[in-house]
């Protein structure tokens, strides 16, 4: 197999055969016309010779890249062959002395400068030889150069001395300006390949930045059909790039009427239109993508859609979150101040009433009211006491505790308290040995308890409550704990504002136990996730870092 080399070579090679070609068909014209003027014998014979030359030549070309000195013989033997044929049509005389051009371009597109001059000079060293043999038999000095015998009258000496120089300097003239126009094309090889590399890298590079952006990109046609899909957006949206290349854009993005009816008319006002959508993934799973469109100029002046995208799920869970803890900051500055405005006021009234209705003679109707006072009192009360819990926990020492031990417990104080019915059953899972996790005793009972409480006014027709704890295999380090009952469900755009304060829907209690549950969790660095279906049940599951310690609050 030839390499770079050996291939330029067999374009000359083919070109030298061309040219045989050409002299031997003119030379059987001449022959033709004119027999006995023309010495074509001897030429048939030399281009038989470059014929044969040509494909040893081509037989050799394998080893030209490993051996480049093949190459010089290759023009050596080139002007070798143009230099017999000029002896043989006149020497001085012969109208193809111009034939030593072509070695010598030949070498310069291969061997640049450097071989062009040195071809002409090997050249003019020939044709001066031929010359100089032409004039020596001439004299009687010399009988026939390798068997040609010279013929016909010669030039005057001063004339053959100017040909030979005239033809000299031609040679060397093709030579410096084909060798220089040969380097200039090298040069600009070069400089091209290189900028070709630099274009070739710099494509990459741009789409290795593309594929690794973390926001996804689409861009689409006149016709809004899409063109190409990023590597993050074929992640975000679960689709892949055949799939979706000439589909509509507002079908793959999920994008709504409203947005895509006025998208031209509102990119002729502004850069880019932004809008927050609930996607569905191939997987069936929703998540909120926050998508810009803006015009993309193409290459032929028609103007497309450019796209970009982000799973935006979990900015926004972040950003309810940081409302949430907005809100609960403001309740507790809040309780701390119903804490020192009402407690007190409150346990006086509660007192005096209690005196008054020991000391008073009160009829039946009297009595029923003053019950109503006291007890609503006691719930007032009851409600403070839940608001400082709330806002204004107790400095507590964390410990090491066993979590499968903790449900035990809370589990048995369950089945004996009033929120438990006849229909009613608490379970708790299996376990391994422990589930170790640092923290307050105390507080993760009242986890417990807040959360199961819910479950059990969550299923009033009863239902089993079910208990578990387990370290996470998936999250190494991670302790898990699971409250699921099978009760009415929570709806889905309830779902976020379960954990505000006073949000209870039992009728039951003081509207502040999932709140509480979430500062606590909040407190642990941890995370609680809702997963519930309407008329199926809730599954709360509360994921501790077993390593962490509760952060201490000031009393």
């Amino acid at each position: 197999m030839t390499g770079t080399l050996g291939r330029r070579l067999l374009v000359h090679i083919a070109l030298r055969l061309a040219a045989a070609t050409v002299l031997l068909g003119a030379a059987l014209v001449v022959q033709l016309r004119a027999p006995g003027d023309f010495g074509t014998n001897p030429f048939f014979a030399l281009i038989a010779l470059v014929y044969g030359v040509s494909l040893a030549f081509i037989a050799s070309l394998r080893f030209v890249d490993r051996f480049p000195w093949l190459t010089d013989i290759h023009f050596s033997i080139d002007v070798m062959v143009v230099t017999a044929c000029v002896a043989l049509t006149g020497g001085v005389s012969s109208l193809f002395t111009t034939l030593y051009v072509l070695p010598i371009v030949a070498a310069s597109t291969i061997q640049f400068r450097r071989g062009a001059l040195q071809v002409a000079a090997f050249g003019s060293l020939m044709f001066a030889g031929v010359v100089l043999a032409q004039y020596l038999q001439a004299t009687g000095n010399l009988d026939s150069l390798f068997g040609i015998t010279f013929q016909g009258p010669l030039p005057t000496l001063s004339v053959a001395q100017y040909t030979v120089g005239l033809n000299v300097f031609g040679l060397f003239a093709v030579a410096f300006l084909s060798g220089s126009l040969a380097e200039r094309v090298r040069r600009a090889d070069v400089r091209f390949e290189q900028a070709s590399e630099e274009l070739a890298d710099l494509q990459f590079f741009n789409q290795y930045v593309i594929d690794n952006l973390l926001s996804g990109l689409a861009t689409a046609d006149e016709q809004n059909r899409l063109l190409t899909f990023n590597r993050s957006a074929v992640l975000i949206t679960g689709h892949s790039l055949v799939s979706v290349v000439s589909q509509p854009a507002f079908e793959v993005l999920q994008l709504p009427p409203e947005f895509t009816e006025r998208l031209d008319e509102d990119l002729q006002r502004t850069r880019s239109k932004r809008e927050e959508i609930q996607y569905r993934r191939t997987d069936g799973t929703v998540i909120m993508l926050g998508l810009a469109a803006a015009q993309l100029p193409l290459p032929d002046g028609r103007r497309g859609y450019l796209y970009t995208f982000q799973d935006v799920t979990d900015v926004k869970r972040l950003e309810r979150d940081a409302q949430l803890q907005k809100r609960l900051a403001a309740v507790g500055e809040m309780a701390a101040g119903i804490a020192h405005e009402i407690r007190n006021p409150l346990a006086s009234m509660s007192g005096s009433m209690q005196i008054l209705r020991q000391e008073l003679k009160l009829s039946e109707d009297q009595e029923q009211l003053m019950d109503i006072v006291l007890r609503e009192s006691d719930r007032l009360n009851d409600t403070v006491r839940s608001f400082l819990a709330y806002a204004r926990p107790q400095r507590l020492q964390a410990q090491e505790l066993n979590l499968h031990r903790v449900l035990l417990e809370t589990a048995a104080l369950l089945r004996n308290s009033h929120e438990v019915g006849e229909n009613h059953a608490i379970e708790v899972r299996p376990a391994p040995p422990a589930v170790i996790v640092q923290g307050d005793e105390n507080q993760f009972r009242q986890i417990v308890w807040n959360l199961a409480t819910n479950g059990l006014r969550a299923m009033p027709r009863g239902g089993t409550l079910t208990l578990s704890a387990f370290n996470d295999p998936a999250h190494p380090g991670t302790a898990v704990l699971t409250v699921t009952d099978e009760g009415v469900g929570i709806p889905p755009d309830e779902l976020e504002r379960i954990f505000h304060p006073f949000r209870g829907s039992f009728g039951k209690g003081t509207g502040l136990g999932l709140a509480i549950v979430h500062r606590i969790v909040s407190d642990y660095n941890a995370s609680i996730d809702i997963q519930s279906r309407p008329g199926q049940g809730t599954t709360f599951r509360v994921s501790f870092p077993t390593s962490v310690r509760q952060a201490v609050r000031a009393s």
